[in-house]
Formats: structure tokens, sequence, C-alpha cells
């Protein structure tokens, strides 16, 4: 049973990662963009509508990554498929 307790283990420290690593990438891009669009804002202040609907856009996609790994982190916390199939080759021998 103690290869359950490594698994769990090993588990919660990718999903720490996971979640970790998703969110710094999406506060980057983001702030890169942010930063991008102000700059091409006040050189060119005409084009902002069209450049502010392109950058909720990309902000949409760019959470939608991260949000993406916050559910694959949930579902390896919630239902790991790691933790049933070494139960399921020790109750059967194999």
């Amino acid at each position: 049973m103690e290869f359950i307790a490594q698994i769990q283990s090993l588990t919660a420290i990718a999903i720490g990662i996971i979640i970790g690593l998703g969110a710094l990438g999406a506060c980057l891009g983001i702030a890169i963009m942010g930063a991008k669009f102000l700059e091409s804002a006040a050189r060119q202040p005409e084009l902002v509508p069209m450049l502010q609907g392109r950058m909720f856009l990309l902000a949409g996609l760019i959470d939608a990554a991260f949000i993406i790994g916050v559910a694959i982190a949930l579902y390896l916390a919630t239902g790991n498929p790691l933790i049933g199939e070494i139960t399921s080759r020790l109750t059967t021998g194999g």
C-alpha cells in the first residue's frame, strides 16, 4: 500500500507544478500583451477599438490554457487513474 501513498504524493507535487507554472505563464503572457497594447495605443490612438477587441480575445485564449491545466489537475486530484491501475494490479496479482 505504500505504492498508493507514493502515487498520491507525486500526484500532489505534479498538481502544484501544473497550477503554479500555468498561473505564472498566464500572468506573464497577459502582462506582456497588456504592455504591448498600451504601447501600440500610445503610438496610434485611432486603432484602439480594433486592438482592444483583439487584446480581449487573446486574453481569453491565454486564460483558457491555464483553466485547462487546472481542470486536468483537478481530475488528477479527485479521480486519479494511476491509483485505480495500481489497485487493480495488486488485487489480481498481475
